[in-house]
């Protein structure tokens, strides 16, 4: 892989953002875009537990998807206090994905402020948070609804893998996913990659960094992304619609047509399925091998 750091920037106008990042679809790391809001000193664990500790919530394991894994299937459930007293214990490879916590906790709405002066189209009625044990891991994916994302971080480090969605051939795609074939656990540690298997890896062009307590990035629509907490902490992300016509129907399209065939094809012909999908991101694969040594 050929990988490189993002900006960082400490603070940035809504000009310099629209024309340098937003508009061209390039990923940014912003120091202090969280730095006024009462979340950034007022939310730790134990605030948390306070609100919504009784909550039972979804808890995910680091194993990758198969053949036969259902669409975000939970792997077990605990109170949000058993959780947090697991994840405090030392490495726990638990996380918590798509549970709405302001639903439970409304006042914490107050807590951040919308940054609706470097995009619009924000879905204020869905900020998620998104928390994970030290080594948890969330596999390489990108958003299904194709959305711009503002993730700003909480508590903890957590490094983070990111490619252009165009890359998604050199990445192993899985038609009719949002996934990718290959596992990226440890990627940075030499040899954990099997390039043997997935040569056309090395053709891929991404962004390594790592995110601390505080950074906002802002992820473009489609950007593909592998996280790893280095601690355990949580992090928010706000989600913001495409402006344009055909961005929003190609998420919608995503939403609801592919993933309700690809949901369909596993209940039905799991294997068939995987193994027909497994082809054709093979063959995909090639191609851009092949692009690669005419040019």
């Amino acid at each position: 892989m050929q990988l490189q750091a993002v900006t960082t920037l400490t603070a940035i106008t809504p000009e310099v953002f629209k024309k340098e990042f937003y508009l061209p679809g390039i990923p940014v790391v912003i120091k202090n875009l969280s730095h006024d809001w009462p979340a950034y000193q007022k939310w730790n664990w134990q605030y948390f537990k306070s609100l919504i500790g009784e909550k039972k919530v979804p808890l995910y394991h680091n194993e990758k998807s198969d053949a036969y894994t259902p669409i975000n299937k939970a792997d077990d459930y605990k109170t949000f206090s058993e959780y947090v007293d697991m994840i405090s214990q030392g490495p726990a490879a638990w996380r918590i994905f798509l549970f709405n916590i302001f639903d439970h906790a409304p006042q914490l709405l107050k807590d951040f402020t919308w940054p609706d002066h470097l995009a619009g189209g924000f879905v204020k009625k869905y900020p998620m948070l998104f928390t994970g044990g030290q080594g948890s891991i969330t596999h390489i994916h990108f958003d299904i609804d194709l959305s711009h994302i503002f993730h700003t971080q909480f508590i903890g480090k957590k490094r983070v893998l990111m490619f252009p969605y165009s890359e998604k051939h050199k990445l192993y795609r899985k038609p009719w996913e949002v996934l990718s074939l290959v596992d990226f656990s440890k990627y940075y540690d030499a040899g954990n990659l099997d390039y043997e298997k997935f040569p056309a890896l090395k053709l891929a062009k991404g962004i390594d960094l790592i995110l601390e307590h505080g950074d906002t990035l802002f992820m473009p629509a489609g950007y593909w992304h592998h996280m790893e907490y280095i601690d355990s902490g949580f992090a928010m992300s706000l989600r913001a619609l495409q402006s344009s016509l055909s961005g929003k129907l190609k998420g919608a399209w995503n939403l609801f047509g592919m993933r309700t065939i690809d949901t369909l094809m596993k209940k039905t012909a799991p294997i068939w399925w995987y193994k027909r999908k497994e082809r054709k991101l093979f063959s995909n694969a090639a191609k851009e091998l092949a692009a690669s040594m005419v040019t």
